[in-house]
């Protein structure tokens, strides 16, 4: 008995297929595929930019790192402040998640905001408002000198 015998009853018979489904499912599966990818690019292109603005914002050096993946990491520890060798415990599973929470909450104190922000990067959906929180709101010290002009 050869390894794709199977114990069918004898007769047995696939129900017949049209020859427009697998096609119509190459279809379907294709148009999912070009969805996810214009999401992903999306929120990548978005992360890019609030990254970009904050060490604008910060006065980090070579902030166009935002838009090379890996570098953008480097560029993350620039602003937080952080020794580059944490890019090595951002490799680690688990440790990442805790090393991520600390760089984010010293990139929301970097740019003057509670530290807190950076907890709740670890809530989806949420962690792609926080970026944009701190990139496109005032730094404390520029709402507090435009006070003092209408003043």
């Amino acid at each position: 008995m050869g390894p794709n015998n199977f114990n069918y009853p004898s007769g047995y018979e696939y129900p017949p297929v049209s020859p427009e489904v697998p096609g119509g499912f190459i279809w379907v599966m294709l148009g999912f595929f070009i969805v996810w990818l214009v999401l992903i690019l999306a929120v990548y292109v978005y992360v890019a930019v609030c990254l970009m603005k904050i060490a604008k914002k910060t006065g980090t050096a070579n902030a166009w790192l935002a838009w090379i993946p890996i570098l953008n990491v480097f560029l993350m520890l620039q602003i937080a402040r952080k020794p580059l060798w944490w890019f090595i415990l951002m490799l680690i599973p688990i440790v990442n998640i805790v090393i991520s929470i600390i760089v984010w909450m010293e990139i929301a104190k970097a740019v003057r905001k509670p530290e807190w922000l950076g907890i709740l990067m670890i809530i989806p959906m949420v962690n792609l408002v926080v970026p944009g929180y701190l990139a496109f709101s005032k730094m404390e010290e520029e709402v507090g000198k435009e006070t003092e002009i209408a003043a």
